[in-house]
């Protein structure tokens, strides 16, 4: 049997330590979902860990500016939120303070939890109005726990992101956190392979986007992408593994819009 990797071990030992640490000391816990995949983003090892502990839910639908159309969610209760372009903050801050009245303590605890990359420092940013939060575009980079003050008596706890237990075998993952920018366009070992993934669910809206007839064909949209875009090796070869990150790039990033 080969080592178990030095990031799973992190992972499995530490991260969720953290994450149930937040939860005990929170009376509300705002659970931080991709609009886009709102299914894919939620992790109910750790939702049973906090309806266990009898604390209150709301559903985050974030990066809703990547939706061509809103979809009703099923999800209750859950506020859609755009933190690119500053939409959906006010009603969550008044849930959040309906919520809070309920409580009867001189200092509301509000944690913030979910997966990498979907946006859960840039959330906090629109929540209380300034760059209070440190965040970037790269997945796993919130390291510790912060806490920032909302109002008087509300105050807000940040964590790093966290991704279920059952989720850290690479193998068996991959996929799922291709598509929903857990692991990055920039970090794939296989980008060509991840666009055949991605074209499986989703080739005709991939192809309208790049005004490409690939009748789901994934070795025909990057030849004829590399030629657009002229990502050429020497001797004039196509440059797959540019182009494949490319796709994934306009993917994770929403320029590819879902329906």
């Amino acid at each position: 049997m080969g080592k178990t990797p030095k990031l799973f071990n992190k992972q499995k030992e530490k991260i969720p330590e953290i994450v149930k640490k937040i939860i005990v000391e929170s009376d509300i816990i705002l659970e931080v979902l991709d609009a886009r995949f709102p299914k894919e983003t939620q992790n109910k090892e750790i939702e049973s860990y906090i309806k266990n502990q009898g604390k209150k839910i709301i559903y985050i639908l974030n990066k809703s500016d990547f939706l061509v159309d809103l979809f009703k969610s099923d999800l209750s209760p859950s506020v859609y939120v755009s933190s690119k372009e500053r939409k959906g903050g006010r009603r969550l801050r008044e849930m959040i303070k309906i919520e809070a009245k309920k409580i009867e303590k001189d200092r509301i605890i509000i944690g913030v939890i979910g997966y990498p990359n979907t946006g859960k420092s840039s959330l906090i940013n629109l929540l209380i109005g300034k760059s209070s939060a440190r965040f970037s575009a790269e997945a796993g980079f919130t390291k510790g726990v912060q806490k920032l003050r909302l109002s008087k008596k509300i105050y807000l706890l940040d964590s790093p992101g966290i991704i279920p237990n059952e989720e850290y075998s690479i193998e068996k993952s991959d996929k799922k956190h291709v598509e929903i920018g857990v692991k990055t366009y920039d970090k794939i070992k296989d980008p060509e392979m991840a666009v055949v993934d991605l074209m499986k669910k989703y080739s005709k809206i991939i192809e309208e986007f790049y005004n490409i007839v690939a009748n789901g064909n994934p070795e025909i949209l990057l030849e004829e992408i590399g030629k657009q875009k002229r990502f050429l090796r020497k001797g004039g070869e196509i440059d797959i593994d540019k182009t494949a990150r490319l796709v994934l790039k306009d993917w994770q990033k929403g320029n590819i819009k879902i329906r």
